[in-house]
């Protein structure tokens, strides 16, 4: 399933309204570690069939930031059937798998 990209217009429906695991990616353009985790998105969104993921630039949608409390970036969310279950910063693509499967 392929990375989406998520603003506040489709937030509620792709997100918060979303049955299921969802994975949220908060980053901006300028961030190096941000563009260093692309590819282990993509590489995720491959393998891992039960779980959608979602990118968020904080820059365009601040308000979706502030309202998750994201301070650093990139920072994931791991949403459970519209609710946040966990939160952390960059990992390994195995850690974030270990996150997912927790929350799973």
């Amino acid at each position: 399933m392929p990375v989406l990209h998520v603003d506040k217009n489709s937030f509620q429906k792709e997100v918060l309204g979303s049955k299921g695991v969802v994975l949220v990616d908060f980053f901006a353009s300028w961030c190096g570690p941000c563009k260093a985790m692309e590819p282990v998105l993509d590489e995720l969104a491959g393998e891992v069939t039960n779980v959608n993921i979602a990118k968020i630039n904080v820059e365009e949608n601040p308000e979706l930031a502030s309202q998750f409390s994201v301070f650093s970036i990139p920072t994931f969310v791991i949403f459970k059937n519209g609710i946040a279950v966990s939160q952390f910063l960059a990992r390994t693509k195995q850690e974030i798998k270990a996150e997912l499967q927790k929350a799973g």
